[in-house]
């Protein structure tokens, strides 16, 4: 493959795909058994063996993109759309979950009392923590837009001062949202409230802890020098993302916790 005349950039044989489906394979099992025999050990041992490979597989990719400069214009075309298609999905991954949330509140049973929120279940006042969230993952939002904005004007001083910002601003949602967690008298098991809430709302502080690691590893190479004004889809990939969950937030915050509750 040394002689080719294509724009297209055909990956080099690579250890890491096969060693992470032997990851996922040890995490799901790790996870039968610590339900079955509350043993964490292989759980643990998996979340580190992908940690490392996805570290060592992100090595390889930024130097075939910085380095090698294999990302031509049309391999770049490709991962927009990648990423794109990406989003998409995992738009219709919380559909699912508000779809389930309209379905129980919009024609509660008669297991329910035909109420909602059912009786005994106390919702989260949506103008103290989840208000000042909303707030928080918005302001990020701009942000990281002006961080764009400095990256296309080469200010690169700026760009990192604005994108510590931003990850900074989605460790602080986090925390705050472990401490709504940890105040909170509902859990998981009471009944579709809990499921329905705990569900859609953890799971969009995973795409958080997600969005703020892509976020911080985007910094970490603007310290490496590894960007330009006209070469930084890395950089846009991660603002793509982040911005799809500050609307999922909004969502959240109008539906669940506002309207909902």
């Amino acid at each position: 493959m040394e002689k080719h005349f294509h724009p297209f950039h055909m990956v080099n044989m690579s250890p890491w795909p096969l060693v992470v489906g032997f990851g996922a394979l040890f995490m799901v099992v790790g996870m039968i058994k610590m339900f079955m025999f509350y043993d964490v050990s292989l759980l643990m041992l998996s979340f580190v063996m992908l940690f490392v490979v996805a570290m060592l597989w992100w090595r390889d990719v930024i130097r075939e993109s910085t380095f090698q400069g294999f990302h031509s214009s049309v391999v770049l075309k490709g991962l927009m759309v990648g990423m794109i298609l990406f989003i998409v999905s995992e738009i219709f991954f919380f559909f699912s979950f508000f779809w389930a949330f309209f379905h129980s509140s919009l024609s509660p049973t008669i297991e329910l009392g035909s109420y909602w929120p059912p009786m005994g279940i106390h919702p989260f006042n949506p103008f103290q923590v989840p208000l000042l969230n909303t707030v928080i993952l918005l302001s990020s939002g701009v942000s990281v837009t002006w961080a764009h904005q400095l990256i296309l004007s080469e200010d690169w001083y700026g760009v990192k001062i604005s994108l510590m910002m931003t990850w900074l601003l989605g460790l602080y949602f986090l925390m705050l949202q472990g401490f709504e967690y940890y105040m909170s008298s509902t859990g998981i098991s009471d009944s579709v409230f809990g499921s329905t809430f705990f569900m859609s709302t953890g799971f969009h502080g995973f795409h958080v802890i997600v969005g703020t690691l892509f976020l911080f590893i985007i910094w970490i190479r603007f310290l490496g020098g590894h960007f330009s004004g006209s070469h930084h889809f890395g950089f846009e990939a991660a603002v793509w993302y982040w911005h799809f969950v500050d609307v999922v937030w909004l969502f959240l915050f109008s539906v669940v916790y506002w309207w909902g509750g």
